[in-house]
């Protein structure tokens, strides 16, 4: 059968039967109790009738049930798809009918704002609802997910899936059109969880804060990872910077993975993190972006004995490369170089290897490279492509991930990245990368965000437009920003534009929404 996801959790129950795998607020479940109910649930959905193959939908905000439902579902054999509890109705809806789902899992209250979104979807045969007081009708057969865990059959607990077997599919926004499905076997989770693992040397011992969604591929390996090493997971919801500063005193945090918006917030002057000692924090993780230079050196100096690591990675192969600790003073601003049992490679548009300093495109071969996107043959086929280099094995084609990422390697073999293929700005004749522009805005010091696109222009091409989020409540000078500007860019890399917002536009995942930037009405001032 292979060593499927599940598995992971079943060995830790047997290490740590008694030891604290999940806690959420003041609600603390050992391996052992998780174990139960996963094995509960993964009877139950097999009772109603699910099946090897079948999808089915996870809708719900960070808690213990929703790690539970990831690994009965994965124990019984079927698919699970973990939504964003932050996304609406009609998003939820586009899932569901995307792939087929067969089964969904959400709370009563939730229920209630997916009526009409759901309507129609003949393929859709059961709720499965955690009761949380509300009263909500609905057209669907439900099953309470408690009733089930503890009314199930557990006497016939087989596994019927082998680790080649579609495990997951996580929605991720593209650069146009609906979010799309990533498909992950059993064998693409289980090694990203080891491979983690092994540059964190994450052991039975971490107590890891969970912040980002499990819907998210860095969410999701927080869980798998902490699962498989047998150390507690911590989960959580916030809103300001403190909330998260105070779990990570309270629970003795010891690893903490998040994105740049995430690091922004906590490294602001008024932050809690730059009045308290962590010494338990052992490390933290970036991924999801570049992280600003400027916030970088704040986070280095309120956490002095903490390892940063610089990630990057890509849902379609997982995670890429890190870079490790002792080396950033020496390159603060590389993405680093290939994960454990993964090779990177930088190509040119004809599949050749670039040489240092020259800008190619990064081509991802390991374990974690994805199975495609769900029902998009075609789609699939432009990103999982055969290895540029090695010939075919007894003429089976490996396929390899082309990330669609400009990246640039040094003489050492350490990356750096550039833009992304399909959102490089082109302006007067130049390939602008926005990361570039962006950097220089954060350096100013004036602002606290900043997003850069570029907009449609008669002479140009595209004009490089930046919409920033002020540091201080004083109105930004964008004469004085231009400036700086002036001392950090070449001139065809100025801002033409600036928009200055209260808030840049977020996707679920916490990232900056560079597409909603693309379309969204602006009101704010112009420089």
């Amino acid at each position: 059968m292979g060593y499927l996801i599940h598995h992971m959790l079943r060995q830790s129950a047997e290490r740590f039967p008694e030891k604290p795998a999940l806690v959420h607020r003041e609600k603390v479940l050992t391996y052992q109790e998780v174990a139960r109910q996963v094995s509960g649930l993964a009877a139950g959905l097999n009772g109603l009738g699910l099946e090897r193959g079948d999808r089915v939908g996870i809708y719900l905000d960070p808690s213990p049930e929703l790690a539970i439902a990831i690994f009965g579902i994965a124990q019984a054999g079927a698919v699970f798809v973990p939504i964003n509890g932050l996304l609406l109705a009609d998003q939820v809806g586009h899932i569901a009918r995307d792939c087929t789902m067969r089964c969904l899992i959400t709370k009563r209250k939730k229920l209630a704002s997916l009526q009409n979104a759901l309507d129609g979807l003949t393929q859709l045969e059961v709720l499965i609802v955690i009761e949380d007081g509300t009263d909500v009708s609905s057209s669907f057969a439900i099953q309470g997910f408690y009733e089930l865990i503890e009314t199930a059959d557990v006497s016939r607990d087989v596994d019927v899936c082998i680790d080649k077997d579609l495990a997951a599919i996580l929605y991720t926004s593209g650069s146009t059109g609906k979010p799309k499905g990533v498909m992950l076997s059993h064998a693409n989770v289980v090694s990203g969880a080891s491979i983690v693992s092994t540059y964190l040397e994450i052991t039975e011992q971490d107590k890891i804060l969970a912040v980002l969604p499990f819907s998210f591929d860095a969410g999701l390996n927080q869980l798998m990872s902490a699962f498989q090493q047998g150390c507690t997971l911590v989960l959580m919801t916030f809103v300001f910077a403190k909330e998260i500063v105070q779990v990570l005193l309270k629970e003795q945090i010891t690893g903490l993975a998040g994105v740049p918006t995430l690091w922004n917030l906590l490294s602001q002057t008024n932050s809690t993190l730059h009045k308290q000692s962590l010494p338990h924090l052992r490390y933290i993780t970036n991924t999801g972006g570049a992280m600003p230079q400027p916030v970088l050196a704040l986070l280095r100096k309120a956490l002095p004995a903490t390892s940063v690591y610089l990630m990057y990675g890509l849902t379609e192969a997982f995670r890429s490369t890190y870079l490790p600790p002792d080396e950033l003073d020496r390159r603060p601003t590389s993405m680093g170089k290939a994960i454990p049992n993964t090779e990177i490679l930088v190509v040119d548009e004809h599949g050749q290897s670039v040489k240092p300093g020259e800008v190619g495109e990064l081509v991802h071969r390991g374990p974690t490279v994805s199975l495609g996107y769900w029902g998009q043959p075609e789609l699939t086929a432009k990103v999982l492509r055969p290895h540029p280099h090695n010939p075919s094995h007894g003429g089976i084609d490996e396929m390899v991930c082309y990330s669609g990422d400009l990246v640039k390697m040094d003489d050492d073999g350490f990356l750096y990245f550039v833009g992304r293929r399909d959102s490089m700005i082109k302006s007067a004749g130049f390939r602008i990368s926005r990361t570039e522009v962006e950097e220089a805005l954060y350096q100013s010091g004036f602002v606290k965000e900043a997003a850069v696109i570029g907009v449609p222009d008669e002479i140009l091409g595209q004009a490089v437009t930046a919409f920033v989020v002020p540091k201080s409540p004083e109105p930004v000078d964008s004469t004085s920003l231009s400036a700086f500007c002036v001392t950090k860019l070449p001139r065809y890399m100025l801002p033409k534009t600036f928009h200055i917002l209260e808030a840049l536009p977020k996707t679920p995942n916490g990232k900056i929404d560079y597409t909603n930037l693309q379309t969204m009405n602006v009101t704010a001032s112009h420089a």
